[in-house]
């Protein structure tokens, strides 16, 4: 059955590619008959980590340069999933070793969203690890500038309450934990 609000993919391509990120174009067709170009930034999915330490009052934030709004954000470390991650655990155990140098103890799922599907096919999947132990240096890309850092989990909530943390990840996975 199809919706009667879907639209009809005529034809498709990539504009522009650089590391992280692609943009496509599609040629559609609307409902109503229109036909109109739409383009997105197509990324890989994404797991963010909500990273507890051992007994759970403290947790692992990063504070990491972004260009984008020219400033030191601070957040949860996240990245994209890689080929030879088997599955979400381990992706989410990878990125944060190598954004924070921690390790946990276990790591469950927490959600999935499309946190802009206006603009992108972006998919992030928080994750919540527990027993998070420092075990190694970073390991950062070429083009991450990130500091690792501790807070209680109350100092982030209430930062996440009082709109000081702005990354979006961040927010929503404090946010959802709260909920769940």
């Amino acid at each position: 059955m199809t919706d009667d609000l879907a639209w009809e993919t005529l034809d498709t391509g990539i504009d522009y590619r650089c590391p992280g990120f692609q943009v496509r174009q599609d040629d559609v067709r609307l409902p109503d008959g229109t036909e109109t170009d739409y383009h997105y930034v197509e990324e890989v999915e994404t797991v963010v980590v909500l990273a507890f330490l051992p007994g759970g009052d403290e947790v692992v934030l990063i504070e990491e340069w972004r260009q984008a709004v020219d400033r030191v954000n601070r957040g949860l470390p996240a990245g994209g999933i890689e080929p030879e991650d088997d599955d979400l655990e381990a992706a989410a155990r990878r990125e944060l070793r190598e954004e924070t140098g921690y390790t946990a103890e276990s790591v469950e799922h927490l959600c999935s969203t499309e946190p802009v599907n206006g603009i992108a096919d972006s998919v992030h999947h928080t994750v919540v690890a527990r027993g998070c132990e420092p075990a190694a240096e970073q390991d950062l890309d070429g083009n991450e500038s990130i500091r690792a850092l501790t807070v209680p989990y109350d100092d982030l909530l209430a930062a996440v309450r009082d709109g000081e943390i702005r990354d979006g990840r961040a927010a929503f996975a404090v946010s959802r934990y709260e909920l769940a």
